[in-house]
């Protein structure tokens, strides 16, 4: 049986979200061990021109709900991006692991080949569906994973490589 764009994206998204969820858990745990304000990890960042630990969490999210919505034609959840504290942000990612768990795998039949248009700074990207996943879904929210684990692990939060991957 081949690989479907499914298996491609939906357990991998699950299974980081669920990763990513855990490293936030430790963050949390870090600053009240800590005696920090939670704001100062939620608002972290690791330059100046990037977006904070609370954006990184927004855009892995909407990276993975809108590519299962494009990649069945349907329309994903809307959230507001307006998550600040710790309690926020995991409700961010249960939220979309919900919708993820929620979308049929028989919805992805033909999404190989589906014309998917992403607006982008500078005007409109076309993709076909894999190649969709390939060279932008998936490196981009692995690109927002990673750099949440990132400033989190920048501001001394003990994650690790097997935080990051998880269990198997």
């Amino acid at each position: 049986m081949p690989l479907s764009l499914y298996d491609t994206t939906i357990p991998v998204f699950q299974r980081a979200l669920a990763n990513l969820d855990a490293i936030l858990t430790k963050g949390e745990e870090f600053t009240a061990a800590h005696g920090l304000d939670p704001a100062e990890l939620t608002g972290g960042r690791l330059a100046p021109d990037m977006l904070p630990l609370t954006g990184q969490i927004q855009r892995a999210s909407d990276t993975a709900k809108f590519a299962a919505a494009r990649l069945t034609g349907t329309a994903g959840p809307s959230f507001a991006d307006d998550e600040v504290s710790f309690a926020d942000l995991h409700a961010r990612i249960a939220g979309t692991l919900h919708y993820l768990a929620g979308v049929d795998p028989m919805a992805f039949e033909g999404s190989e080949t589906r014309a998917i248009v992403v607006a982008a700074r500078g005007g409109e990207r076309h993709f076909v569906g894999t190649g969709y996943v390939l060279n932008f879904a998936l490196p981009n929210f692995f690109f927002h994973v990673v750099t949440a684990y990132d400033i989190l692990r920048h501001k001394g939060v003990q994650v690790g490589k097997v935080d990051y991957l998880g269990t198997f």
